[in-house]
């Protein structure tokens, strides 16, 4: 665990370097003034208070920060995650279900450098549910007047989002996002299987944990956060096999999909099935080369009997004040039979952590006098299957890299900034595709925003936004922003919106002119063409 910003000065150049290697486009600087720009946006969420008088639901109080994490990292603020705020009630040598109080709380969120804390409480008079919430600014010291949503009980999650959408607003009264399309975001999404997958999240025993995420998956199969925890719950109880299989079935373009393939390349390690760890391993490299990855990159391939000399060299130069990546770059070195070379990294990882026993003995046999008669080329005092075995990490410290990526993301705002209007609309309708097609409709209905405030005549902003409100049941907004994104200029996209829309009203031939609108201007669209199969197979042919 860490404090969230003393790592910024160290791991960020490194990100930038990893940035702009794999950039398709131009290579970007930061502003020099860029860490001041980028402050106030950490926030800091508390499990709500139960104040309804009935144990069974205190669960809610958990569920309402989990939901209030995953929206406002959708509205672009950087939230403390739940293992975080753990790590520091344990540092205060508070237990977990601890309710603090005002000054507390400040020495909790003092503690992470929290920005924001956001505090929250709810009732319940005979089924309606009330919960409110107030946000804590710590540079200022003032709290919010309170944020209130109230509904029927069996709409817990409409209240909750609706709250967190009141907050997202309060702390940035720009943000631009629908409450609409809050109220969607977990879409389907059953409350018993959210309360399942929140009690399975809190539960302490292993075995509660696992019946209760297996049930919130088989009530909602597609809510990934619970496929999530089902596998850590699985990884957790060292049955691994389980724990990979659960694992492999999180989508690849969830956000959570690098910390799973994280655990299930160690789930295989686990169960010495390298070649499918490394898989896993290199899986996540490619876009998140934290050095725990590399490394455990190294180790799978190296127990494959491949050299994993490169995986380690690159983990050293992330963090070269680990001594376990000189160790284990000494074993690889020592396996090529470059004994200086294994020698001078065994002695470096001594040199971080002198007291390492086993980098004693592997440094004290490595520089054994070797016998006159033999090769030291070929035959080297220490046979390969006498050596160390290579050193796994077992923690996944995503949260750096996600504020790293946080702040990179804020400042390819800054360089968004200084772009021509049409340049600027152009690239965030572009990076608002790429979220619409992972599902993640709050970042795309922020980026066609944004767009739309550059450049308010984009009609691929239109069209992003009139499929954001389709797919969040606004159907009257869907249609009127795919109208008036083809009256500025006709486009596929917003064609088969109301290509969608006349189908699910029956309106067939309404649906086959836009379907050859569509075509007419794209002739081999594939989802133009898809929409005139399911045109014609309603009976209606498409001009």
């Amino acid at each position: 665990m860490f404090r969230f910003r003393w790592f910024l000065p160290v791991f960020l150049p490194a990100l930038f370097v990893w940035f702009t290697a794999t950039a398709p486009a131009q290579q970007f600087s930061p502003p020099p003034n860029a860490e001041s720009q980028i402050q106030g946006r950490l926030l800091l969420v508390l499990p709500f208070a139960n104040h309804t008088g009935q144990p069974n639901l205190d669960w809610i109080g958990e569920g309402a920060a989990d939901i209030f994490n995953r929206r406002l990292d959708a509205a672009g603020f950087l939230t403390i995650s739940r293992d975080d705020r753990l790590y520091a009630l344990d540092r205060l040598g508070l237990p977990v279900n601890f309710r603090p109080s005002r000054a507390t709380t400040i020495r909790i969120a003092q503690l992470l450098d929290a920005d924001f804390v956001i505090i929250g409480a709810y009732t319940q008079t005979g089924d309606q549910l009330s919960a409110t919430a107030q946000i804590l600014n710590l540079h200022q010291l003032t709290l919010s007047p309170p944020l209130q949503e109230q509904s029927n009980l069996k709409n817990l999650l409409d209240t909750l989002n609706s709250l967190a959408w009141d907050a997202a607003r309060k702390l940035d009264p720009s943000y631009s996002v629908a409450k609409q399309t809050f109220l969607a975001a977990d879409t389907p999404l059953r409350p018993d299987a959210f309360e399942n997958y929140v009690r399975g999240m809190i539960a302490e025993a292993p075995s509660d944990r696992i019946v209760h995420l297996r049930e919130a998956i088989r009530l909602s199969p597609g809510f990934a956060p619970a496929r999530l925890e089902l596998g850590r719950a699985y990884f957790a109880n060292q049955d691994y096999e389980d724990a990979a299989t659960v694992f492999g079935q999180m989508p690849r373009d969830d956000p959570n999909a690098l910390e799973a393939d994280f655990y299930r390349g160690l789930a295989f390690l686990y169960t010495a099935n390298y070649l499918k760890a490394e898989d896993a391993f290199a899986f996540v490299a490619t876009q998140l080369p934290l050095p725990e990855v590399v490394n455990n990159e190294g180790v799978a391939a190296s127990r494959r009997g491949h050299d994993g000399a490169p995986f380690f060299q690159r983990a050293i130069a992330s963090d070269p004040r680990d001594a376990d990546y000189h160790f284990n770059l000494a074993i690889a070195l020592r396996k090529q039979n470059d004994i200086p070379g294994a020698i001078r990294e065994v002695d470096a990882a001594l040199k971080l952590d002198p007291a390492d026993s086993e980098a004693q003995a592997f440094a004290a046999a490595l520089k054994q006098p070797v016998p006159e008669k033999i090769d030291p080329d070929k035959s080297p005092a220490i046979p390969n299957d006498s050596l160390p075995l290579e050193r796994i990490k077992r923690s996944y410290n995503e949260t750096e890299f996600r504020q790293a990526a946080f702040e990179m993301e804020q400042m390819q705002s800054m360089r968004l900034a200084a772009l021509p209007p049409n340049q600027r609309a152009a690239k965030l309708v572009t990076d608002g595709n790429q979220f619409l097609n992972r599902g993640l409709i709050l970042e795309a209905e922020r980026e066609y925003q944004a767009a739309l405030e550059a450049n308010p005549s984009d009609a691929l902003a239109h069209a992003g936004l009139a499929q954001v409100r389709e797919h969040s049941e606004d159907l009257k907004a869907a249609r009127a922003e795919a109208q008036q994104s083809i009256t500025l200029a006709p486009n596929v996209p917003a064609y088969l919106v109301l290509a969608r829309l006349d189908l699910k009203s029956k309106q067939l031939p309404a649906a086959a002119a836009d379907v050859s609108s569509a075509l007419h201007i794209e002739p081999a669209n594939a989802n133009a063409l898809s929409m005139k199969q399911a045109v014609e197979a309603q009976g209606q042919q498409v001009p």
